[in-house]
């Protein structure tokens, strides 16, 4: 698969380079193209290349960030118009201008963030607007919540993340996330699917520094429509994770007259790029039907040598009346860029509906060049 960095490469800033000229008269496309592919382009990784590119633009445009904010509208019609529409993720750099240039310009960069994230995700972006203009930014955002296009209200809830994936933390939302509340209560129900999971990682997020923040919101909508209670799960994903009593109790998840029985490991010894494999088995020994949410805990050896455990789930099911269900499951040790494997001790867990079932042992063992 060839590295997302390459999504800039020559093509693309020739096409980039056409746009610019129609909206930039004494534009210089060859000292434009000469400038982004310089000597070290190619070992730039990612991030590198979209600041590179917002940098080297930035060379091309008026000084006054006003009127570059007109550029790029002028540029986003001039790309659609083009066929190149919403979601080019390779714009990103975009949203990027506006928070480097145009973060003393308020009122400029707000309505120019509002055009380019209906071409481009701006989330990253009008984080460092939260920080220095606080409660003003948190205002246009609530505003953002009630707007007619539907990545603008992504927008709202996707940039107020207290925990933002690859973003600056939102510290002050992040100790107390009230006031992000109203976003979240206009947009739970929204029509697009994308905006209503953007409210759950938020909610997610939130659960993470102020769950009874999450349960006392979850407690307002949950079984007013199935549609609610998905995006109300997706929320507490983290909680369920994390096995919190009233979350399990809200969605159902009792442990009571639950039972596990043939819980085996299956491979003693893992090699480096193999599978771990185990199997067991779960018992309905109650007199009705009961929800099962199936988990296991894998206790990975860390550098240090001691344990650290990371919740998967299995899958959810209902299991009738003293009903059994059998489950085969194996978990991969191949090299990944998330995680570094090290030899030794790890350990298997269940977890029947937040419960934890004692652990069993097997061994990774390094393989041998």
């Amino acid at each position: 698969m060839e590295p997302f960095k390459n999504l800039y490469n020559e093509r693309f800033y020739l096409t980039l380079s056409i746009h610019l000229k129609a909206c930039l008269p004494d534009f210089d496309e060859q000292e434009f193209m000469a400038l982004m592919l310089c000597d070290n382009f190619e070992v730039l990784e990612l991030k590198e290349r979209m600041s590179h590119t917002k940098a080297v633009m930035h060379q091309f445009m008026p000084t006054d960030f006003p009127q570059a904010a007109d550029i790029l509208v002028k540029l986003i019609a001039s790309l659609t118009d083009a066929g190149i529409t919403e979601g080019s993720v390779e714009y990103m750099f975009l949203p990027e201008y506006i928070e480097t240039y145009g973060i003393n310009h308020f009122q400029e960069s707000v309505e120019v963030m509002e055009q380019v994230t209906q071409f481009t995700s701006g989330e990253f972006a009008v984080r460092p607007f939260l920080i220095k203009y606080g409660n003003q930014m948190l205002a246009q955002m609530i505003l953002w919540s009630q707007h007619e296009h539907y990545l603008v209200r992504r927008l709202a809830t996707e940039g107020s993340r207290p925990r933002l994936p690859w973003a600056i933390a939102l510290q002050e939302y992040k100790k107390d996330p009230v006031e992000l509340l109203p976003i979240l209560h206009r947009l739970i129900d929204d029509p697009t699917e994308i905006v209503r999971r953007s409210v759950a990682n938020n909610l997610n997020d939130i659960a993470k520094d102020n769950p009874q923040v999450v349960i006392d919101f979850v407690k307002q909508y949950l079984g007013k429509s199935e549609q609610f209670d998905r995006t109300l799960k997706h929320a507490c994903r983290t909680l369920l994770k994390q096995a919190c009593p009233d979350t399990l109790a809200l969605f159902g998840y009792d442990s009571r007259g639950i039972e596990l029985t043939e819980f085996e490991i299956l491979t003693n010894e893992v090699n480096f790029g193999e599978y771990a494999q185990f199997s067991f088995t779960v018992k309905n020994t109650s007199t009705r039907s009961k929800k099962i949410r199936l988990e296991y805990g894998l206790y990975f050896m860390k550098k240090n040598g001691q344990l650290s455990k990371k919740v998967f789930k299995i899958s959810e099911r209902n299991l009738g009346a003293n009903e059994s269900h059998q489950v085969d499951r194996k978990q991969s040790f191949k090299a990944i860029s998330t995680r570094v494997f090290y030899p030794g001790k790890h350990q298997v867990s269940i977890i029947l509906n937040g419960k934890e079932f004692a652990a069993k042992d097997f061994v990774l063992i390094a393989t041998s060049d």
